[in-house]
């Protein structure tokens, strides 16, 4: 029998909840937050809440199965105690809240509800039938990948250390990790910790960086010295990946409509050691003025970020069916108007984060069939079925005139 934590961490638990679902709140933020406001829990109470937190987040539905209910802000506890008397070893305390649960139960409507395969991997019905649409027999395979948790995966900085350096420092600060033989600077964490506390994260030694995300700079073929435009920042991830390959010589213009998230690249830069990043916000004419000024280009797009949902599981009650039909039309339009900034003769790399083939090869088909001086070189998917990572698409296109 499992004895379950104190009641206070269940508050925790109910409050974080609360965040995501009916506030709208991201989930690791929230998970952040509620840990950073009770600095007095120890390592195995900030584990228990961040690991039942997310997996409440990832098998919703499974839950509202087997309590033959939705989630809502009255049934919040109960739904917290039907994911516990879902395990026959565990025994609910005798706390008021879990009066009504009665295991025996639970177990039949979760035997029921389970049928139901949408259900059974806790997906909402329009995004488990989208799924099956576009990727056929392939979406089982993905849906039960995209259910495990996410491994935290770093990023070396080969600016300022190597992957042994680094592997042997974490070491001695009782930090396991291994290495990824088919990433070049990639080690896994053997088991989750607070990384960012340590002096090798705050002197720059490293990011913390999916496996999947870490292969789309390489796939630039950058070189020291290029005029390099990301066009979709964000953060920055790629950006410093980009930097790191091109061994701080050359020029990189990231790009984002966000200025905020610029500041946040620019003080992960100033960590990295990174010196040839130049930022600009993207305005009406910026891209106009940019056209044929650069050896390579990264789009790294906008969409429904349906390879992700290991790392992002709230994202599956967050995505709405109309957002797929949107982000497809910023797609098609990122690509034309963004791919005019290579010169002949450069390269660009259109990656995503989904794994549905719409946002990647024929959204790519499509833009080369109406641009016809630009030639595909290569393209690759990444499942998260086939790796244990992010899914993820990228494409090397050329622009031959």
């Amino acid at each position: 029998m499992k004895i379950l934590p104190y009641k206070n961490l269940f508050v925790g638990v109910t409050d974080t909840l609360q965040q995501i679902f009916f506030e709208g709140k991201y989930a690791d933020k929230e998970v952040e937050r509620t840990l950073k406001s009770n600095k007095q829990w120890g390592a195995r109470d900030r584990a228990f809440i961040a690991e039942t937190v997310y997996d409440l987040v990832r098998w919703k539905r499974l839950v509202e199965g087997a309590m033959s209910r939705p989630l809502s802000p009255d049934t919040i506890w109960e739904f917290v105690g039907t994911w516990f008397a879902l395990d026959p070893e565990q025994t609910l305390p005798k706390w008021e809240e879990f009066q009504k649960i009665y295991p025996k139960e639970v177990l039949k409507r979760h035997h029921n509800s389970s049928k139901n395969v949408a259900v059974a991997e806790s997906y909402p019905d329009w995004m488990f039938e989208l799924g099956e649409k576009s990727l056929g027999n392939r979406w089982l395979d993905e849906v039960h990948a995209m259910n495990s948790q996410a491994p935290t995966v770093l990023r070396v900085n080969s600016l300022k250390t190597d992957r042994k350096t680094l592997q042997k420092a974490l070491k001695e600060r009782r930090i396991k990790t291994k290495v990824l033989s088919k990433y070049q600077d990639a080690l896994e964490l053997e088991e989750k910790t607070n990384i960012f506390r340590t002096d090798e994260f705050q002197n720059g030694w490293f990011e913390v960086q999916d496996a999947g995300s870490q292969l789309i700079a390489p796939y630039l073929r950058v070189q020291p010295g290029m005029r390099v435009v990301d066009a979709c920042a964000g953060a920055g991830g790629k950006t410093l990946h980009l930097a790191a390959l091109m061994e701080n010589k050359g020029q990189i213009i990231a790009m984002d409509l966000y200025d905020w998230k610029l500041k946040e690249l620019k003080r992960r830069a100033k960590r990295n050691n990174v010196q040839n990043v130049q930022t600009k916000v993207i305005e009406v004419k910026t891209i106009k003025r940019m056209e044929n000024s650069a050896d390579r280009l990264l789009i790294d797009a906008p969409c429904s970020g349906m390879g992700v949902l290991k790392r992002n599981p709230d994202a599956k009650w967050k995505l709405r069916p109309e957002f797929i039909d949107e982000i497809l039309a910023t797609q098609e339009k990122i690509l034309a108007d963004y791919s005019k900034i290579i010169k002949v003769g450069g390269m660009m790399v259109y990656a995503t984060c989904s794994i549905l083939p719409q946002e990647n090869e024929q959204q790519v088909e499509k833009f080369l069939k109406n641009h016809p001086n630009y030639k595909m070189v290569s393209d690759k998917m990444h499942y998260p079925s086939q790796t244990n990572y992010d899914g993820f698409y990228m494409a090397l296109i050329e622009r031959i005139s």
